[in-house]
């Protein structure tokens, strides 16, 4: 029985939400599965996963082959990354207190990203919406300056057309 660590699709339609599951191969994408390790929301900025690290090292020891997305999700949250240093420590590299302040050096270096990248996105989404708002109020003023432009032009006409018959009255009296 080959085992894969894959995704589960649930949520509605154009509303994906998913779970991360250790399932045999020859099960059906959302049927059976043998044990839920976490979820992923692709649908937040930037997207959630909640995953169990432990569980999910468990099952790449045991030889559970993770689909292309499930390895990018793993390796984003460590679990690749964990394994690699497991290796090295059943291999007498270093020891098990080595591997994991390695391991936290790492995932503290890796959340100073993460929350980076986040704030970057939140500024550059407000800078978006800063954008437009001066764009729409740019509109508005033309428009305004724009019908200011017509009222006074026909003002004008107004006022010219009251002083022509007095003008004409005038040259018909003396005439």
């Amino acid at each position: 029985m080959s085992v894969k660590i894959r995704l589960q699709r649930h949520g509605s339609k154009k509303r994906p939400f998913y779970f991360i599951v250790v399932a045999n191969t020859t099960a059906p994408r959302d049927g059976k599965f043998i044990e839920k390790l976490g979820t992923y929301n692709p649908l937040t900025v930037p997207a959630t996963v909640r995953i169990s690290r432990e569980r999910a090292l468990h099952w790449l020891d045991k030889g559970a082959m993770p689909t292309n997305t499930c390895r990018r999700i793993l390796s984003f949250k460590g679990v690749m990354f964990l394994k690699h240093l497991m290796r090295g420590v059943s291999l007498g590299l270093f020891d098990e207190t080595t591997a994991m302040e390695k391991f936290e050096q790492w995932n503290g270096t890796h959340e100073e990203l993460v929350a980076k990248r986040e704030e970057t996105h939140r500024k550059h989404k407000s800078d978006k919406r800063h954008e437009a708002m001066k764009e729409s109020v740019r509109k508005v003023e033309e428009k305004n300056v724009a019908r200011a432009a017509q009222i006074a032009e026909a003002e004008a006409d107004v006022t010219a057309e009251d002083n022509a018959p007095e003008e004409t009255a005038t040259e018909q009296t003396e005439g």
